[in-house]
């Protein structure tokens, strides 16, 4: 006799798609830095295997950053991205392959960072303080929470997205 799986939790995802994208990185960093600072989901320390965790911590981060070549017409004669855990790392390896000659001429054309194709995440891991562990992604283009049952959780944060103005 077969033994069937039983639904023991609720997790819930909801996404809020933005209406421009953020500008640049530094205005990801604005939105993340001021969560971290500021903790506006009164978010509690917990712990874990012996250890106290902060209420919000960053999760998984990811920064891509897009080259292209253009020839002499100005028409793609290529493209290359390069992708970093942080900023400082996308934007080092942008300026690598930028200057790298031999790739110029491997690809052809001239190398132009291509900022509006540029793609960013950086993921926040929250504890609420009704014990439930839900995780909260800023890309470029959205805002993902993800893993919470409680849908006061998702009325928080949609209150707060509402009072920042590059997330409304």
């Amino acid at each position: 006799m077969a033994v069937d799986f039983e639904q023991i939790r609720n997790n819930k995802t909801a996404v809020r798609n933005l209406p421009a994208p953020l500008a640049d990185t530094a205005a990801l960093e604005a939105v993340v830095g001021s969560i971290l600072a500021d903790n506006p989901f009164g978010c509690v320390a917990y712990e874990s295997g012996g250890e106290t965790i902060p209420g919000v911590v960053r999760g998984r981060e990811q920064y891509t950053a897009r080259i292209v070549y253009l020839d002499g017409d100005g028409k793609k004669a290529g493209a290359a991205t390069v992708t970093a855990g942080t900023t400082a790392g996308m934007n080092a390896a942008a300026d690598a392959v930028l200057a790298d000659a031999a790739l110029t001429a491997a690809v052809g054309g001239t190398p132009q960072r291509d900022a509006n194709k540029d793609s960013y995440s950086c993921q926040l891991k929250c504890h609420d303080p009704n014990g439930e562990t839900y995780t909260l992604t800023f890309g470029r283009k959205a805002v993902r929470l993800t893993s919470y049952e409680d849908d006061a959780i998702l009325d928080a944060v949609e209150d707060w997205a509402d009072t920042v103005v590059s997330l409304s």
